[in-house]
């Protein structure tokens, strides 16, 4: 998700795995029967002559012994769509590691080091918590490469990543609270050609997905707050392809050059000169492919998606530096157009500022949402198809009344110049003590 504003960390809740609990085990063999003892075979004579007939056979049946039920197996493979927890794939509850890369020159000793292996392992609960998130994007994102077509609606390929999200970590959201354990990390950004983010549809949207689209699918996902924030864009005209290239390629640059102490604006230069060395020939022009200068990568913090540094995608003067323990999500965009955005649009996209002032609402109705937005998403960003599936209703005036009074960020969809084409590409890295870690790689990017 493209960089807004700093904001605060706040503390984690912790994930209740209430889908994976075991059923209650079914009866053992002695107490088969209802409770009831056989009798002792010494009796049989006396009651034989008391015994209908046919009984004899009701009680063979009754001493015959129940099959012990088989226990059910762990699944081992993913549904489609996807549907069985995570937890269940991995009923250790230990979940796969990021690509780690080892840090060079100064830094190469941490490695090896005693007391950064230790700093790791006190943290191993917040990496597990990072890998399930992870796990649970890989999976979704698969799924949604392999079926994204034209001709789907963006309501319904939101609702696809969207529901698939909240099934692999075991929270519907649906419930008070829930959406806050685990779940979706921002709405799914769904951003078509000359949109480059922070597009999501809203109740009604008719837009059909078509053969000449080139498609950003931006997903977060989270676990106890620890969010996985990873892009990537779909193209189905090849004429496309070197647009994608490029921001992929200026992506692992990013990567590749991120580290303690790596400086972000000497990041921003790494990844403007891959980036402006790709063209793209379409209807006979050529385009030399331009980073999107006011869009930048950012840290990430527990329920705050955007923390308070950013990285350029273009060179800059920030002498900031990358720290150890810092999270971020390094984001890169490319353009056809002039390489810089301006808001245009209907507003799908909120999130109620870190920083909120404590105001006096005078509408009822913005006290209201305000209530099921704390309750429910806190800070992390929520869309208005998000309140709709909580049965809210006739709440913008209530949601524009928190806007206005600078409790709730609006955040509208962010565009370059009609007629150009932008593309995506994003991974999350945690800067380890020990290693980098880029939590959200996979085998397709």
């Amino acid at each position: 998700m493209a960089a807004q504003a700093p904001v605060d960390e706040i503390a984690q809740l912790s994930v209740s795995d209430a889908a994976t609990t075991k059923p209650k085990p079914g009866l053992d063999s002695a107490t088969a029967t209802n409770g009831n003892l056989n009798r002792d075979s010494d009796d049989s004579d006396d009651d034989a002559e008391n015994v209908a007939p046919g009984a004899e056979t009701g009680a063979a049946k009754k001493k015959k012994k129940r099959k012990p039920k088989k226990k059910k197996k762990n699944p081992t493979a993913q549904s489609d769509p996807p549907r069985v927890l995570i937890s269940q794939l991995f009923p250790n509850k230990v979940y796969p590691k990021g690509e780690e890369v080892e840090y060079v020159n100064e830094n190469r000793y941490r490695t090896t080091n005693e007391e950064k292996r230790h700093l790791d392992n006190l943290k191993n609960d917040f990496y597990n918590d990072y890998r399930h998130a992870a796990e649970a994007h890989r999976q979704t994102r698969q799924w949604a490469q392999k079926n994204i077509k034209p001709g789907w609606s963006l309501t319904d390929i939101a609702n696809g990543i969207e529901d698939s999200v909240r099934a692999l970590v075991g929270h519907q959201g649906l419930e008070e609270g829930d959406a806050l354990k685990a779940g979706m990390g921002f709405p799914t950004g769904l951003s078509l050609n000359h949109c480059a983010a922070h597009y999501n549809p809203n109740a009604g949207n008719k837009m059909v997905l078509q053969q000449d689209d080139v498609l950003k699918v931006d997903i977060g996902v989270h676990v106890n707050g620890n969010i996985v924030d990873s892009a990537f864009t779909l193209a189905f005209n090849p004429r496309y392809d070197p647009l994608l290239e490029a921001c992929k390629a200026a992506t692992n640059e990013g990567l590749k050059q991120a580290g303690i102490d790596a400086r972000l604006g000497e990041i921003g230069g790494y990844i403007q000169e891959v980036m402006e060395s790709y063209e793209v020939e379409l209807d006979g022009n050529t385009y030399q492919v331009k980073p999107i200068r006011n869009l930048n990568g950012h840290t990430i913090l527990p329920y705050n998606i955007h923390g308070g540094k950013s990285v350029p995608i273009v060179k800059s003067n920030d002498q900031t530096k990358m720290e150890e323990g810092d999270v971020f999500a390094i984001e890169t965009f490319g353009s056809t157009g002039n390489g810089y955005v301006h808001e245009e649009g209907e507003v799908s996209h909120y999130a109620k500022r870190m920083d909120a002032p404590k105001v006096d609402l005078r509408l009822s109705s913005a006290k209201s949402l305000l209530n099921v937005i704390n309750k429910n998403f806190g800070t992390l960003p929520f869309c208005r198809r998000y309140l709709d599936r909580l049965g809210q209703d006739k709440y913008l005036l209530g949601l524009n009344s928190l806007v206005a009074n600078g409790v709730v960020e609006s955040y509208p969809p962010l565009v370059d110049k009609k007629g150009s084409y932008t593309a995506q590409f994003e991974h999350t890295i945690l800067i380890r003590p020990t290693v980098k870690e880029v939590i959200s790689r996979g085998d397709d990017y």
